[in-house]
């Protein structure tokens, strides 16, 4: 297996150069092959080249034959901007996989609402770590044997007793960055994941006010929530208090500790079915 490493947020600081090494050795070991784009690394402030030669770099590796799968360690703020240079006709006839978290969301959904592909929101280089040992079996197994378990999450309602639909969503403060743009998917009959990595209980109440008023909770076919770091940090809020005034009370709505920004997070097929019923 061969795979392309991408930066298509924030470059790399030069410090994860070690981290990165790592994960190269790792995947490695696993029988995975990396090639790392020419923009990896930050050379200006956050910025590892323009938009234009970070999606280069994307669309290289899905020209490339060679390259089973794209790994884009990145995260921060500027995903989006490589949108508009994306060559979604190639990717919607490409088989490769585009895995991704946090500012990431943007390019997932993207390619969802584009081509109707598949990608996984996942943190590669969460497989690197002492404490990682159950992360890389996990993904070993995934990359070597076809396992599922990377992808199989616990999870509880707080409302109703099952959903199913495609997933979208991801990162909620950067899946709003898509609003109103042709990159947003459409939410009929989803199942909307939301996560959260800084948002404080004003950020979060914000944003979930945004898609109420943008009627994607009246269309979706149910919630599913992830990690909220800092809000459940602070203790006060739950991601569900400041949801369920702006959802109805038949919408079903679900929770999981194992998808988000925790290193111990496991992954999520970003326009893939999934049914959720509790037992």
């Amino acid at each position: 297996m061969k795979v392309g490493i991408t930066a298509c947020s924030n470059g790399q600081q030069p410090e994860q150069q070690k981290t990165i090494d790592r994960l190269i050795k790792i995947l490695s070991q696993m029988g995975v092959e990396c090639v790392l784009s020419e923009h990896l690394y930050a050379k200006d402030g956050v910025f590892s080249g323009t938009a234009k030669e970070r999606a280069d770099d994307l669309m290289a590796f899905y020209e490339d034959s060679s390259i089973d799968a794209v790994y884009d360690l990145s995260g921060g703020d500027i995903a989006n901007e490589v949108l508009g240079f994306l060559d979604y006709d190639m990717i919607a006839k490409s088989e490769k996989q585009f895995w991704g978290y946090s500012d990431l969301t943007t390019i997932l959904n993207a390619v969802y609402a584009k081509t109707g592909r598949a990608s996984v929101l996942y943190q590669v280089k969460h497989l690197v770590g002492d404490d990682g040992a159950l992360r890389r079996e996990r993904f070993r197994r995934f990359v070597l044997e076809g396992g599922k378990d990377l992808f199989q999450i616990q999870y509880e309602f707080l409302q109703c007793q099952r959903m199913e639909g495609i997933v979208v969503g991801g990162n909620i403060r950067c899946l709003l960055k898509l609003a109103g743009t042709p990159y947003f998917p459409d939410m009929h009959g989803k199942i909307l994941l939301l996560e959260s990595l800084g948002g404080s209980a004003p950020q979060v109440a914000s944003q979930v006010s945004q898609l109420a008023q943008m009627g994607v909770f009246d269309a979706v076919a149910g919630i599913l929530l992830g990690t909220f770091t800092r809000l459940e940090a602070e203790g006060r809020w739950a991601p569900f208090e400041l949801l369920a005034s702006k959802i109805r009370p038949d919408l079903p709505v679900a929770r999981t500790p194992e998808v988000g920004h925790g290193e111990d997070a496991k992954a999520v097929m970003i326009g893939k079915f999934l049914r959720l019923a509790e037992n």
